[in-house]
């Protein structure tokens, strides 16, 4: 085996761009790479007052190291989506794979 051949521990990163929203936070945005829309959907539920144990779930799911993970989930399934919770209230986060812009 080479050096350039993947294993099945280590998948290919997801080269397409990616949408990313959290109804009632943000809207949803396009990202051409994959580790950009991570950290902006970080970055939004940081608008959340999460506790503890939310924050580091949300944080181990979508973290800096975990694009090759989710970058897999979205090839296999077409989409990733995860709920957070304030009290009773129920935020939808979705990543999904972002049509390409029509160009002129």
């Amino acid at each position: 085996m080479t050096g350039t051949e993947r294993t099945a521990q280590s998948p290919a990163p997801y080269l397409f761009p990616v949408a990313v929203e959290v109804r009632g936070v943000m809207e949803e945005a396009r990202f051409s790479r994959l580790s950009d829309a991570l950290t902006a959907l970080l970055g939004s539920l940081r608008a959340l007052p999460l506790d503890a144990e939310q924050w580091k779930y949300f944080d181990d799911l979508f973290g800096p190291g975990e694009a090759p993970s989710i970058g897999h989930r979205l090839a296999m399934y077409g989409q990733v989506r995860a709920l957070a919770f304030v009290g009773i209230t129920p935020y939808v986060i979705k990543l999904y794979p972002a049509d390409p812009e029509v160009g002129p």
